[in-house]
């Protein structure tokens, strides 16, 4: 078994952000979240995605994705079996599953809408990246697809199930991707050429063409990100941050803005999930 190393990603980068206490929960003391169904219909849609690319160019039409959907939720319903339960009678599902599969064909007839599939031939599909960073965080995440031209250009493609951000925005949603670009470079010695966010809600292209400043800019704050989680972990602090985004937190009965106790901190986990040990006196 490979041993786990503290590191950062995107995601949770974002999480701390938009409030340490959530990163806390989500990170160090991993409490269990409710299945999101909207989140759930992403990972179908990508899996769908990932196998259409598997196949050979010429062959990957909407009728092959629509056909695909059943394996793909098959083997969603064996990594989380609670999603059957769910979509049984009175199960608690706020739609029938028929609803639910054909809001995720919807989307993937969008995709086709947006990209000709059988005019790319991506390096890779759901690509694990990780860097580490000399005297920084371990970066990781996973690309959803990297495509590479013929002149070795690398274009950074993310899809995501939900709507284009409002401009004021764009820049929290291009994080993400010049993240991903900061560790294809530091791995390859190669400034991809175009970062491209797919949403296929509303069927909008987000592209950026990332410059070496960009990517510098980035690490840098994926440092000062790292520092602060760090910190946090030393002091025993996760202070939350209330914001609109709380409307749709799981924890709310932990957190003390609504009236919640999170519950004690261990300081063998802030040491293996962040590699920090805690001051005594903030477990104390």
């Amino acid at each position: 078994m490979v041993a786990y190393r503290p590191g950062l990603s995107p995601s949770r980068a974002s999480d701390f952000q938009q409030c340490p206490l959530l990163f806390r929960f989500r990170v160090v003391d991993q409490l269990p979240e409710p299945i999101s169904l909207a989140a759930t219909r992403g990972t179908l849609v990508h899996a769908v995605l990932e196998e259409l690319y598997a196949a050979p160019r010429g062959t990957r039409t909407p009728e092959m994705a629509r056909a695909l959907l059943p394996a793909e939720w098959e083997k969603l319903l064996v990594a989380e079996p609670r999603l059957a339960e769910l979509f049984a009678p009175g199960g608690g599902a706020p739609q029938p599953l028929a609803e639910w599969l054909a809001e995720a064909e919807r989307l993937l007839e969008t995709y086709f809408t947006l990209e000709d599939p059988n005019t790319l031939a991506p390096e890779a599909t759901e690509l694990w990246v990780q860097h580490q960073l000399e005297g920084g965080p371990l970066l990781r995440g996973v690309v959803d697809r990297l495509d590479v031209s013929p002149a070795g250009d690398l274009r950074v493609v993310d899809y995501k199930t939900g709507k284009s951000p409002r401009p004021q925005y764009e820049g929290t949603a291009l994080f993400q991707m010049r993240f991903y670009a900061m560790v294809l470079f530091k791995e390859r010695g190669v400034l991809p050429k175009m970062l491209q966010l797919v949403y296929l809600g509303d069927g909008q292209v987000l592209r950026a063409t990332p410059s070496q400043g960009d990517l510098e800019l980035t690490e840098h704050k994926a440092r000062q990100i790292w520092e602060a989680i760090e910190t946090a972990g030393r002091d025993g602090r996760f202070v939350p941050r209330r914001s609109k985004l709380c409307g749709w937190c799981a924890h709310q009965a932990q957190c003390p803005e609504f009236g919640g106790t999170p519950p004690p901190l261990d300081p063998a986990k802030v040491a293996q999930r962040l590699g920090v040990e805690p001051r005594q006196a903030a477990v104390a």
